[in-house]
């Protein structure tokens, strides 16, 4: 008996259906049959489905007689089912690579619930990717009943995105009926109904978003059938006394799915809206529990169709008014503080004051923020003060840190009185530079991929990226920090902009070399006597959204065997999407890996490792002042270099050790050679170079230098072991 039974309905899908097919038979998880419901389909569907049955004999396949629909196409398909575990997957979707491993676990993790419920992304025609917004809610460990966790009902009520105890669904004979909103009839029974839930936060389906051809999103009058379904719902719930506390809920929930319904322009026929809306509110009122509220959204249909459409009117009304008033507040807004800016413009530049910004407004973070504890130390006369984002951001600065809201009153104020700038990245374009203010730019790493002007022939990179008002902004610069002879002419390239670059180092790297303690470790649980490998990944331009899956996780931890732990930091701009959700999030729940993406400081997350394992991620150039071992992973590198563009061939230049394949790499991690002799002078001459001016003094060289004016002294910062020198800020 398979542990799973996966149910693939099919109808008019044959040029999607391959990939789904695919999908399922090439999971690492084999234990598993696929059942596949021909249901009549008028195209090739029939014979893709034969043909794959001929090449592998988990695949079943059922030829229906007649159309009969998505439901009882499903319903027909479950006799023949003989796994542990139910699983449905729409013919135009797919598995995502390890879901049925990962589900598998979870499963024998929580002791077999009645049912899983998983995460999903919507992929769309046009290559975008977008997680389930409400993927927190499958963060839950522990198992649970929808009353004892009823967010969970919150999530889109699909029959695709759980895996269903056969057991459990035979014993409670739950099938699904004909119509539009199959879902809706077994969801909500099914979820009410186990006794044991379990969650898994990890995308195991892509839901296609296709450009045309989806049933929910044609107008029609089939939409009616929404009322059937939920009487089919409350009628499940009228028979068992012992789910009655939901009534209220389902009440509630009805209206609200009707009512988007009603909203939507595209759902049904302009004539038909009003019938529709009738019809909602007399089941409405059938079936609302005697004393329940009715508040809301909702509490619209317990009026008229003619209240409906002036309420809808009304609101729409409302909404274009607050519209007008709100560009009128922006406006007048602007033009006060165009008139406030320039009244500041007009008073002396304040020769002490001093503007931070960090991670376009995120934080005390980086560059900006080390120069900024040095000024506090060395130069308390100075007054540092920080723009951030919102009041969220605000509320998360340390104690006794002064700051402004961008945009706001006194940010217009600080900025068209400060002296200095100091940030990592450009400031806005409206912020107009005032002669004498001198703005100091930091960057945010030593750059291997192509950057500013370099990026004009390299149409994937600049997606989104506006060159020429980049260089505007960076027109602007008075300064450019560099830690390398290499960063400076890259800069100068990439910005050809009218700026001195100035060799102190990167203040953010004075902690590493100075060894500060962190905390990362001991945050996180992770014993001292660990040996810790971080693996920072960085996005790709060749592929939408930046993430490809270079690596399988779960294996290179458990390869790296007993007493070390495996680190994961993802690039800043995968963070929010869906990378995490591949396995990440579930792996650093179980405790497999750490997940460190969301770590502030990335320093401390550096400094608690003892080897880097990274692709191509400007986060080598920064560890490498630790001299520790460094793995660069570069198994799509031809690909990478020809789509973004490199300033170096690293496979040539490396920081240490390069591997080309997975097996490669853990090899060399089973062998000890990611920290043998080769990897040491392969290291010490990647430092030579890119690390030439880290010496731990960067932070307070430019406050001495640049903020205070003092003649720089003493040679060039060298790194041990090299010779030679030269005024650390002499200009380029």
């Amino acid at each position: 008996m398979p542990r799973f039974s996966v149910i693939v309905p099919c109808y008019r899908v044959q040029a999607f259906l391959p990939e789904c097919l695919d999908s399922v038979l090439g999971q690492s998880f084999g234990d598993f049959e696929l059942i596949a419901v021909d249901d009549r389909s008028p195209d090739d569907c029939g014979a893709i489905l034969d043909e794959y049955a001929r090449r592998d004999a988990r695949v079943k396949v059922l030829h229906l007689p007649e159309n009969v629909g998505l439901g009882p196409a499903r319903n027909a398909g479950l006799p023949h089912a003989t796994g542990d575990y139910l699983l449905f997957l729409d013919s135009d979707d797919t598995l995502t690579p390890g879901a049925l491993e990962a589900v598998a676990g979870r499963l024998a993790e929580t002791a077999d619930p009645d049912v899983l419920v998983f995460d999903y992304a919507r992929t769309y025609w046009w290559g975008g990717t977008r997680r389930n917004v409400l993927a927190h809610l499958l963060a839950k460990e522990e198992v649970f009943t929808a009353a004892e966790y009823p967010g969970i009902l919150d999530l889109l009520m699909v029959v695709w995105n759980k895996a269903y105890r056969r057991d459990f669904v035979t014993e409670h004979g739950f099938a699904f009926p004909p119509g539009y909103y199959e879902d809706t009839p077994w969801t909500f029974p099914v979820m009410l109904s186990a006794r044991r839930i379990a969650a898994l936060d990890r995308i195991c389906v892509h839901y296609r978003q296709r450009r045309q051809g989806s049933i929910l999103s044609t107008t029609s009058r089939k939409h009616f059938d929404i009322h059937d379904q939920y009487e089919r719902v409350f009628a499940y719930l009228a028979g068992r006394p012992e789910l009655a506390s939901w009534r209220p809920y389902l009440h509630r929930k009805m209206g609200e799915h009707c009512l988007d319904i009603l909203a939507k322009p595209d759902r049904l026929p302009p004539a038909d809206k009003a019938e529709f809306f009738r019809r909602t509110a007399r089941m409405f009122r059938a079936h609302r529990p005697g004393g329940a509220r009715v508040d809301g959204e909702v509490a619209v249909l317990t009026g008229s169709w003619t209240g409906y459409r002036l309420r809808r009117q009304s609101a729409r009304a409302g909404r274009e008014a607050a519209r007008r008033a709100g560009r009128a507040r922006r406006a007048a807004a602007a033009r006060a503080g165009a008139g406030w800016a320039a009244l500041n413009a007009r008073r002396p530049l304040d020769e002490r004051l001093v503007v931070y910004s960090a991670s376009s407004h995120r934080g005390v973070l980086g560059d900006p923020a080390a120069i900024y504890q040095a000024a506090r130390e060395i130069a308390p006369e100075l007054r540092g003060v920080w723009v951030v984002r919102d009041e969220e951001t605000a509320a998360g600065l340390p104690d006794g840190v002064e700051h402004v809201i961008v945009g706001s009153r006194r940010y217009l104020e600080v900025t068209a009185r400060a002296k200095f700038f100091v940030n990592d990245v450009n400031w806005p374009g409206t912020l107009a530079k005032r002669p004498g203010s001198v703005h100091i730019h930091t960057h945010q790493c030593t750059p291997l991929k192509y950057l500013g002007a370099d990026l004009r022939d390299k149409p994937g990179a600049r997606l989104g990226v506006d060159v020429p008002r980049m260089l505007r902004r960076a027109d602007r610069w008075d300064f450019s920090l560099v830690a390398s002879r290499h960063a400076e002419l890259v800069w100068e390239r990439a910005y050809p902009c009218h700026f001195t670059s100035v060799r102190t180092g990167s203040p953010r790297n004075d902690v590493l070399v100075r060894g500060g303690p962190g905390g990362f470790r001991e945050r996180h649980g992770i014993p001292e006597d660990h040996t810790v490998v971080l693996y920072a990944p960085t996005r790709r331009d060749y592929r939408r959204g930046g993430y490809v899956d270079r690596i399988d996780l779960a294996r290179f931890a458990a390869g790296l065997g007993a007493g070390h732990t495996l680190v994961v930091r993802l690039h800043p701009s995968l963070a929010a999407g869906p990378a995490r959700g591949m396995g990440l999030a579930e792996l650093a729940r179980r405790r497999i890996v750490v997940d460190a993406t969301d770590e502030p400081h990335l320093a401390d997350v550096l400094l608690a490792a003892d080897a880097l394992v990274t692709d191509y991620s400007s986060v080598m150039f920064d560890y490498a002042v630790l001299d520790r071992p460094i793995v660069v992973h570069a198994d799509d590198w031809p690909a990478f270099a020809a789509s973004r563009g490199t300033y170096l061939d690293l496979t040539a230049e490396p920081p240490g050790h390069v591997t080309r394949g997975f097996r490669e790499l853990s090899g060399l991690f089973r062998s000890g050679g990611w920290r043998d002799g080769e990897s040491a002078r392969l290291r010490a001459a990647f430092r030579a170079r890119f690390c030439e001016f880290e010496d731990g003094r960067a932070a307070e060289r430019v406050v001495r230098t640049l903020l205070l004016g003092e003649p720089p002294s003493g040679p060039a910062s060298r790194i041990p072991g090299q010779s030679g020198s030269r005024d650390a800020l002499s200009p380029a």
